[in-house]
């Protein structure tokens, strides 16, 4: 069986001999069809194999970057509805405890009013207490004097008789205002218990409300505080000091102005309002802190120069002796190259080793490389936005094969483009 494949092979594949010469001796390998046949088989498959395996990984490193990116956005769309329904929540309650507190206001307002009716109308009780005994003690005098007359004649009798009745009268009209005054009285301290009550509903209301905002507040302020950590760690791994970066964007966005009117204070005082409202001041704080994180990201360059397949040959570091300062991405010519950042091109054209060399300037002292390009699609001078079309992979320059050299430099120093791509995916 052996002979006849062989036999039939010896047409395509004919027999080959390796000859071995040494001093002393010759001798020779024979390599027949089937062995050669079997050779070349093996390596077919070897290479088919790599071949299949480097296109798998390629694929499953796009397929994890989309989908990666597109969990990304959904958990910042997420993130930022719920800072959305807590700030809402939080501004409701805001409301309630300011509602509560003018009802507390005009129940404390109602009560004093009260208690000066109350007041008021026990001056009028004395008073009248005062006027009864005088009326009482007029009475007395003047039973006396009826006693001591009652001797006299008839018609001074008649004249004590009048005087009498008038008295008599007079202690009618006196004991109906007494009267009327403890009436009034009782139910003065019947609104002014009731006014107490309400009083006392409305501070136990707005210390739930006050309680209520307070958790809100808390929960705000730790949902803030836990998304700025992962920013300060995005700006430290790409070798930015967080607290230079805050401050030069706040210098660029450092407008103020509109009227000014005269502040007014409270004349009460509130330590629980005083907690809530620094505890709001904080948040808001932090708020900026992050929205100023978010302009100083979109101002870095952080998204990927090549969008299509593409194979990673070099990495940031040493490189046979010499110190390679980016990454290489290989791909077919052609293939096209995006800005990573927005920024302005200070240098587009040929330049030694690099061939065919676009550099672009982004804010906070970043500058990116794109070298070895077969064309090149904007001009000196020229502002470009992130994901934007600025040429061509291709094998200009110092380059054994199609490939894009990306360079990322911060103050002049290079610095590894991979920290930026990891620092995107973080971030987001």
């Amino acid at each position: 069986m052996t002979n006849r494949l062989n036999a039939s092979l010896e047409r395509i594949l004919p027999e080959k001999r390796l000859h071995l010469r040494s001093d002393d001796e010759s001798r020779f390998v024979r390599l027949r069809p089937l062995t050669q046949l079997v050779g070349i088989s093996g390596i077919t498959l070897a290479f088919g194999w790599t071949l299949v395996a480097s296109s798998i990984l390629a694929i499953d490193a796009l397929s994890a970057g989309t989908s990666a990116r597109n969990q990304i956005t959904a958990t910042t769309s997420a993130f930022e509805q719920r800072l959305t329904e807590l700030s809402q929540e939080r501004d409701a309650r805001a409301a309630e405890a300011l509602a509560a507190q003018n009802r507390f206001a005009l129940a404390l307002d109602k009560v004093s009013q009260m208690q000066t009716q109350l007041l008021a109308a026990e001056e009028r009780r004395r008073e009248l207490e005062a006027g009864l005994d005088s009326v009482q003690s007029t009475l007395r005098s003047a039973i006396d004097e009826r006693d001591s007359a009652r001797a006299v004649a008839d018609a001074t009798d008649d004249h004590s008789h009048v005087h009498a009745e008038e008295v008599t009268a007079a202690l009618d009209i006196v004991t109906g205002e007494l009267r009327q005054a403890a009436d009034e009285r009782a139910s003065a301290v019947q609104e002014a218990e009731a006014a107490r009550q309400t009083a006392e509903e409305l501070a136990l209301e707005r210390e739930q409300i006050l309680a209520r905002n307070d958790e809100i507040l808390t929960q705000l302020e730790n949902a803030v505080s836990i998304s700025v950590e992962p920013l300060d760690d995005v700006f430290r791994s790409v070798g930015m000091n967080p607290d230079d970066v805050l401050e030069t964007i706040r210098e660029g966005y450092s407008g103020q102005g509109g009227p000014l009117t005269p502040m007014s204070y409270s004349t009460r005082g509130d330590a629980a309002l005083s907690n809530s409202e620094t505890k709001a001041n904080q948040i808001i704080v932090t708020l900026d802190q992050m929205n100023t994180y978010r302009i100083a990201m979109e101002k870095l360059p952080l998204a990927m120069p090549v969008k299509q397949s593409f194979r990673y040959t070099s990495g940031f570091g040493r490189r046979w002796g010499r110190a390679h300062e980016g990454i290489d991405m290989a791909a077919p010519v052609g293939t096209p190259i995006h800005a990573t950042g927005d920024g302005v091109v200070i240098y587009a054209g040929r330049l030694g080793a690099y061939g065919n060399l676009i550099k672009i300037q982004h804010e906070l002292g970043v500058e990116t490389r794109y070298g070895h390009l077969s064309r090149i699609r904007v001009k000196t001078g020229q502002r470009v936005s992130q994901g934007e079309l600025i040429g061509d992979m291709g094998n200009t320059g110092r380059s054994t094969g199609p490939h894009l050299h990306y360079e990322v430099r911060m103050k002049g120093r290079a610095v590894d483009p991979m920290s930026f791509i990891k620092a995107a995916s973080n971030v987001q």
